[in-house]
């Protein structure tokens, strides 16, 4: 597969500014954050964009060493993990949120909006965790 810098900094591009309005949710007090419907959409939306940026830059470096075909978003981050790319634990981490991100797609009626605040206060290292071991280990793609 012919590598696409352009598409990979797009990408890239998207998610952190998904994670700069992640950050910026985050610094809000659990009240102010539950009260206003407009801040857990935004909450949500930003999730999606950051999960779903993950998975395409995955699957972008999946198709460029040719290894094997991802069963679904979460086996992206698995194919990762059984090629070094990322620890087992980080891996078990990244497979929960691309569930999370289903949920999201999927189900978002059903999505806690307490557990979007927790995920918002707990959660974010692991988006730039993903972001950081990409570019240690691969800097002339990311």
């Amino acid at each position: 597969m012919k590598f696409n810098g352009d598409r990979m900094q797009s990408i890239l591009s998207e998610y952190l500014q998904a994670v700069k309005r992640l950050e910026e949710l985050a610094a809000l007090k659990e009240e102010e954050f539950l009260t206003d419907p407009h801040k857990i959409a935004s909450a949500k939306y930003h999730l999606v964009i950051c999960i779903e940026a993950a998975i395409d830059l995955g699957n972008h470096l999946i198709a460029r060493n040719r290894l094997r075909v991802p069963e679904g978003y979460a086996d992206t981050f698995r194919i990762l993990g059984e090629n070094g790319l990322f620890t087992q634990d980080f891996v078990v981490r990244l497979t929960t949120m691309a569930g999370f991100r289903n949920r999201l797609v999927h189900r978002y009626w059903d999505v806690d909006n307490k557990k979007v605040f927790i995920i918002l206060q707990e959660n974010l290292p692991d988006l730039h965790q993903f972001i950081n071991e990409l570019k240690a280990r691969l800097p002339t793609i990311i």
